[in-house]
């Protein structure tokens, strides 16, 4: 018995030393940041209250105006050198549902002693039409915030602005220049922004976009969706269905020719599925339909697969069951996918070790879910690091009801965006 106690007494010591060490080893947190993080809090809230009380649809371009306004005004105080950006006809990028205007941009420049450029990108427009807001407007209940966009993404707005605020708090400007930007058009596909979105990707060496993440995953994304489009327009001939039916050429047979032609095009080995989804044809029932149209879903997951998809919706339209039809393919490139790279596990991987300073764990996914993100424009012409969804946890986007973002992590969010900022400017993570 003697030896079993003294045995287990080595065990308990053995234990309680190297619990001690992992103790000693695990990261301390940065405790100025985390002051700084926690005095945001109720000053970030007030943002996100004017920033959702404020509607923003995507085509209610006085309403992107005025919140373009709030969110100039909040970043010149802070010593941002701001820009407005109109969205110029000879570079926008026009499909179908294009508006014939598109809401402006905000750019804003803060110098620093270093070397590193970093972009902090969101978007202020959302998807509901103008009126909406009554129905749901901005409250807190918990630790819920809700409103619409307030997940899509007045947050990640709001937080852009409260991360340059802990840093001018923090005195810290080591970085050589922090950009911000923020579109007012990402929910129809950033039309107006996509070119600025490239070039402003192009010019830095890291990029932190301000997404929400869902409320079920403390998470950031390394992969999203490439989004695409495909409309098919067949013009026959009209001609009365009873009487004369052999005189028309029927659009709807034609299309529907098309479309079965079409339905195989999904290679979900590969990421790639193409659906159709919307159809139109006609216009009385007694008539043979002379126009016709349908729409298809069309996602990636790999920029290249967009030229192989396409060039093949546009040979199988050739292949007519009515040769007097005219058919007509419009392929629209919405988006194009954000790719998991060396460069963003490495910086994604240097952000759960900050995360974890806070004895908190960070889910890092590198699998697109389906949805598209800005943050593929800006990752498009260049190496460098590029992360979605350092917002906070979101739910209700698009829904119209029950939009709201968990404020339980918002220090630990702050903290998280502006430590990885700090530490890019460093160097460190890269």
């Amino acid at each position: 018995m003697p030896f079993a106690r003294s045995l287990a007494a080595l065990w308990v010591s053995a234990a309680l030393l190297s619990t001690a060490a992992i103790a000693q080893l695990a990261p301390s947190p940065d405790a100025a940041v985390q002051r700084a993080a926690a005095a945001q809090k109720q000053p970030f809230l007030a943002s996100l209250k004017e920033f959702v009380d404020i509607e923003t649809g995507s085509r209610d371009t006085e309403g992107i105006t005025q919140a373009t306004e709030l969110l100039s005004n909040k970043l010149k105080a802070l010593g941002g050198q701001v820009q407005f950006i109109e969205p110029q006809e000879a570079t926008n990028y026009r499909m179908m549902d294009t508006p014939e205007k598109i809401g402006r941009m905000v750019k804003a420049t803060f110098k620093g002693t270093g070397s590193k450029r970093i972009l902090l990108i969101a978007h202020i427009d959302t998807v509901y039409p103008k009126g909406m807001a009554a129905k749901q407007p901005f409250r807190i209940d918990g630790d819920k915030a809700y409103g619409l966009g307030i997940s899509d993404d007045k947050q990640g707005v709001a937080m852009i602005v409260h991360v340059v605020a802990m840093l001018k708090a923090l005195n810290f400007n080591e970085y050589g220049t922090l950009t911000v930007f923020v579109n007012g058009d990402e929910e129809i596909s950033s039309p107006g922004s996509r070119e600025e979105l490239i070039k402003a990707g192009s010019e830095h060496d890291a990029v932190l976009s301000f997404e929400a993440s869902r409320t079920t995953s403390d998470k950031l994304s390394l992969a999203t969706s490439g989004i695409a489009s495909v409309e098919l327009k067949v013009e026959g001939r009209a001609s009365h269905a009873g009487a004369a039916p052999e005189r028309g050429v029927n659009a709807l047979y034609e299309l529907s020719h098309q479309i079965m032609q079409m339905r195989d095009l999904s290679q979900n080995d590969k990421g790639l599925k193409l659906n159709w989804t919307v159809s139109q044809a006609g216009t009385n029932r007694n008539v043979i339909p002379a126009y016709a149209t349908a729409q298809a879903d069309v996602r990636v997951i790999r920029v290249e697969d967009y030229a192989g998809i396409e060039a093949t919706v546009r040979e199988r339209a050739k292949k007519q069951l009515l040769p007097e039809a005219k058919v007509t393919v419009n392929f629209e490139r919405r988006r194009p996918p954000l790719e998991a790279t060396a460069a963003n596990r490495k910086l994604a991987a240097h952000a759960q070790t900050i995360y974890a300073e806070l004895g908190r764990k960070l889910e890092v996914d590198d699998q697109p879910e389906g949805g598209g993100t800005d943050a593929a424009f800006a990752a498009l012409k260049t190496q460098a690091a590029v992360i979605e969804r350092f917002g906070l946890q979101g739910f209700g986007g698009h829904t119209a009801d029950n939009e709201y973002v968990l404020l339980d992590t918002l220090e630990a969010r702050l903290y998280l965006a502006t430590r990885v900022v700090m530490d890019v400017s460093r160097g460190k993570g890269l």
